[in-house]
């Protein structure tokens, strides 16, 4: 069994004397792991969010398996060190691909909004707007995706404002309006790309799609959301930019 493929790098841990274990994100063939032979120019490629380019073999399908070759393609972690929030925001995405997806199984869609979301992040004003539509498609991917097309009451596609925490559909501001001690809040940005970002609306995104992801997606697998998750939102909220 050998394939090669362009990765995003999931994290790595030691493995016995002089090797690791890397998990990495492979564009058409998913969340793969394989043992590595660890040297000083090995752990700096194997940080979480860097793009290896990356060849995986093995006798049989069900071993785990070496990488080889696994070369750095773009440096992502190394460029975020002087910035704490992005890199914490690079953490928590590569973090819930790892705990959310299947092993083996691909997901091109889902590695390309993964990339796009990366590369945004040396752009301060723009990615946490970009990280919650990133959680909306990671539900998307996996069959847990939201109906925010048109109100599930009146039909129509303009003003949503809402989101139905137990079908996942969307309402419009005044048909919600009645209900909102139990709907959650729809930020207009993540249905119309034009929307004007207010205060507040990052973290009334951060609210729907973790409301989601927890139980739709980590609590049907007995687990909870990812601390780096909780990390990032704390961070943000520091700075002000929720």
């Amino acid at each position: 069994m050998h394939w090669v493929d362009d990765a995003i790098v999931l994290g790595a841990r030691h493995f016995g004397e002089g090797k690791l274990v890397a998990e990495v994100f492979a564009r058409q063939h998913g969340r793969f792991g394989g043992i590595v032979h660890a040297g000083r120019k090995t752990l700096p490629v194997l940080q979480a969010g860097n793009v290896v380019h990356v060849g995986w073999k093995a006798r049989l399908p069900d071993q785990l398996g070496f990488f080889h070759p696994i070369e750095l393609s773009e440096p992502h972690a190394t460029r975020l060190l002087d910035d704490p929030i992005a890199l914490a925001g690079l953490s928590s995405a590569v973090t819930l691909v790892h705990g959310a997806v299947a092993e083996r199984q691909a997901y091109p869609q889902l590695y390309d909004a993964l990339m796009v979301l990366i590369e945004a992040m040396p752009q301060n004003a723009i990615w946490p707007a970009i990280y919650t539509r990133f959680e909306l498609g990671l539900l998307g991917a996996l069959g847990y995706g939201l109906d925010l097309s048109r109100c599930a009451v009146t039909g129509a596609e303009d003003n949503l404002g809402w989101v139905s925490p137990r079908t996942g559909r969307a309402a419009t501001v005044e048909s919600g309006a009645p209900h909102a001690d139990v709907l959650l809040r729809l930020p207009p940005y993540l249905t119309n790309p034009e929307a004007e970002l207010i205060d507040g609306d990052i973290a009334d995104a951060f609210a729907l799609a973790g409301y989601f992801l927890e139980r739709r997606l980590f609590e049907q697998k007995g687990e909870q959301l990812p601390e780096a998750r909780a990390r990032l939102i704390e961070r943000l909220g520091f700075a002000g930019r929720l």
